[in-house]
């Protein structure tokens, strides 16, 4: 028991004290020898009565509680390491996923910023990680392409006399007003170092929703123009890097041992316009992903397996891409505006891109179907994106840069607006690229 223990170390003492008593003392008695008693702290050691047989099963007794003492503080001295040695390694991925934070330029296929198979990291809900001042920039650019829509709908407007339409656009102008004297405030309190980080998720939050809102809002009046367009005569918007914002392709991949994918891009975004699209099988994130990631080019994945595209897009205006692959070889091809601007070979050779997946449109996957994270979300807009399950000739792909009357919708997945489903606040509206270019 802890008593009979405590008094055993208490004994301790004593029985050093018997030990070393001078040897002068037990010579006077001629032919002696030394005998040990234990006896308590508060006994009269004169009147100790000499150790018999029970004596020693005492001091027996006393050993063994002594080293059943030192046997559970070694237990508990080991159970502290383990808990350092836990604690610590907690620490050093935490350090590491700042380090990998700190550093956007990391290239996803490069293997140390991709997330590993079976890592399921899901951040459904989170805000964006970017630092005050880009959101405040990405706040300022949807507020702009906010005012570019409302401008177009009030030419429409006009040109149809509709009443209803143009009190709407009052009404989201003036909702367009109130939040760029919130941007100006937020960006007053950088300036003034009056900003408290403790409350910048929930003010982010707020004006993201009144943003989706919007554009909820723009998308009802724009209805009134699609009755007037052809059905694949849209674009998907992505104003915000977010975790939420994407569309979801209806219908999945068949099993291709070739593709074509070819598409009207626009963005601006820095560092990195995100993920345009990705296509995730079971057991596979990475079955067929288009993404730019920090400061690094484009980057095509095959069954995660990387090439790096030589397109040059960030600059705000649209382009008109197309990537073609062979699972012979792994031959693939990249075109910007209509000429082929790379090529390569050995990615992902004979493998065939595998069916029953899921096809997503702003996001990358780390599940199936899910996992986005805010950092790699595509932010821009998009449309005529086309898939075909053979590789296009070249001037197959220069009559899509061009808008010919003759160019061809993907056999395997056509841009139609019936075949897309869009969630958190992406929208569509009328696409204007191929207008300018007629």
């Amino acid at each position: 028991t802890p008593a009979t223990r405590a008094a055993a170390v208490q004994r301790v003492p004593l029985l050093l004290a018997l030990l070393l008593a001078p040897r002068g003392r037990a010579q006077s008695f001629g032919q002696t020898r030394f005998v040990c008693t234990s006896v308590p702290l508060d006994g009269d050691v004169c009147a100790a009565t000499p150790p018999g047989a029970g004596s020693a099963e005492e001091l027996k007794s006393t050993v063994l509680q002594l080293r059943e003492t030192v046997l559970q503080q070694k237990e508990t001295i080991m159970n502290q390491k383990e808990t350092i040695r836990e604690l610590t390694a907690k620490l050093g991925r935490c350090e590491s996923q700042s380090v990998l934070d700190a550093l956007p330029g990391e290239s996803k296929g490069g293997g140390a910023g991709r997330r590993q198979p079976g890592f399921n990291k899901n951040t459904m809900g989170d805000l964006s990680r970017a630092p005050a001042a880009e959101t405040l920039s990405q706040l300022g650019q949807t507020l702009q392409t906010l005012k570019t829509r409302l401008e177009n709908l009030e030419q429409f407007s006009r040109m149809n006399s509709s009443g209803q339409t143009t009190n709407l656009k009052d009404i989201l102008q003036n909702k367009i007003d109130d939040l760029e004297k919130q941007v100006l405030s937020r960006v007053n309190s950088l300036e003034e170092g009056k900003f408290n980080p403790k409350n910048e998720s929930e003010e982010r939050g707020k004006i993201e929703s009144t943003l989706t809102s919007l554009h909820q809002r723009i998308s009802d009046l724009e209805k009134g123009q699609k009755d007037n367009r052809p059905p694949d005569r849209f674009q998907l918007t992505f104003p915000l890097r977010t975790n939420y914002m994407y569309a979801k392709v209806k219908k999945s991949l068949p099993e291709m041992y070739a593709f074509s994918v070819c598409m009207w891009i626009k963005s601006s975004a820095s560092p990195g316009m995100g993920t345009p699209f990705s296509y995730a099988v079971p057991g596979q994130a990475n079955e067929l992903v288009l993404i730019e990631w920090g400061n690094n080019p484009m980057e095509i994945l095959i069954n995660d397996k990387v090439a790096k595209l030589p397109f040059v897009i960030n600059d705000g205006k649209w382009h008109h891409i197309c990537v073609t692959w062979t699972t012979r070889d792994g031959v693939w091809e990249a075109y910007q505006d209509g000429t082929q601007t790379g090529s390569g070979e050995n990615l992902a050779p004979y493998h065939p891109i595998k069916p029953q997946g899921v096809l997503v449109l702003g996001q990358e996957q780390d599940t199936l179907g899910g996992g986005f994270d805010a950092t790699q979300a595509f932010v821009g807009e998009l449309a005529h994106f086309n898939v075909w399950d053979r590789k296009l000739s070249p001037g197959e792909v220069y009559g899509l840069a061009t808008c010919s009357s003759k160019a061809l919708s993907g056999n395997v997945i056509a841009w139609a607006e019936a075949n897309i489903d869009i969630y958190g606040g992406a929208t569509k509206w009328t696409f204007e690229a191929c207008r300018q270019l007629n």
